[in-house]
């Protein structure tokens, strides 16, 4: 499976971004997806992830509130509606699709990862 994921840019504080993460070569159907991110110098840490079979959701702490994970089955496509931007939000930000039906915060757990996507909140 591919993924790609695009809609990150520079945004003000309290500014709001959408990220979409586009499948090919094999739909979500089975696996949880999650988006992750990654500052310069700092260890992958998940933000939120969503299971296929029931739209069960989940998110970190430092996003809960403020981030939405959500779903178009029709378009594989899986999106992460970011709010109320802050600059610790600075960081690549990637999509990954598990390798279990179980959703997990592990990046290790995660077979297929997107090419990642720059997200920017000044101050």
């Amino acid at each position: 499976v591919q993924l790609q994921a695009s809609g990150g840019g520079l945004v003000q504080t309290g500014g709001s971004l959408r990220l979409s993460c586009a499948a090919s070569g094999r739909t979500f159907s089975r696996y949880p997806v999650g988006w992750f991110r990654q500052a310069p110098g700092k260890e992958r840490e998940f933000v939120a992830g969503i299971r296929w079979s029931d739209d069960f959701t989940y998110y970190s702490d430092s996003v809960k509130g403020r981030f939405t994970i959500s779903r178009d089955n029709a378009k594989s496509t899986v999106f992460l509606q970011m709010d109320s931007l802050k600059p610790e939000d600075t960081a690549v930000y990637y999509c990954a699709v598990s390798s279990t039906p179980l959703l997990t915060t592990i990046p290790g757990r995660y077979d297929y990862w997107g090419q990642g996507t720059q997200v920017t909140v000044s101050s």
